[in-house]
């Protein structure tokens, strides 16, 4: 019987845009079952931001796509622990990560488990940064 191949993305997925259905989709397509981290409030603070919307609505969004087979928190960065909770094959992650020391690092610990990490390049002009942005000018201008 062929084992079920388990792969794992995380984000922080506020303002839910293409780009999130991209990665989900693309991600899903070379998995069986794709794990998805959300993450926590808590964990959006660190990186001094704050999400538009909170993580119950995230994680509630997140976990209605059809890509999805199971959403969970995201409490910290560490991929490790994350492969001893899920046993994950595959680790998803945006290319703007991929050559990075971090990643790099990231990369040959989970490649000792046996995970491979694949890089997704992000949708061009569109990221919840860029909403924020633009939401923000369109506010000032009135």
């Amino acid at each position: 019987m062929k084992k079920e191949v388990v792969g794992y993305t995380t984000g922080v997925f506020d303002l839910f845009h293409v780009g999130h259905v991209n990665l989900l989709r693309n991600a899903k397509s070379m998995c069986d079952k794709l794990i998805v981290g959300v993450s926590v409030d808590e964990l959006v603070s660190y990186k001094n931001k704050t999400s538009v919307i909170k993580y119950p609505e995230r994680a509630e969004i997140v976990r209605s796509v059809r890509y999805v087979d199971l959403v969970v928190p995201q409490i910290d960065m560490n991929k490790l622990d994350a492969w001893e909770k899920y046993k994950f094959d595959i680790m998803f992650v945006g290319s703007d990560w991929q050559n990075t020391d971090k990643w790099n690092e990231i990369e040959k610990a989970l490649g000792e488990k046996g995970v491979r990490v694949i890089y997704f390049p992000y949708t061009r002009g569109v990221s919840s940064t860029l909403i924020n942005e633009i939401l923000k000018e369109r506010r000032e201008d009135k």
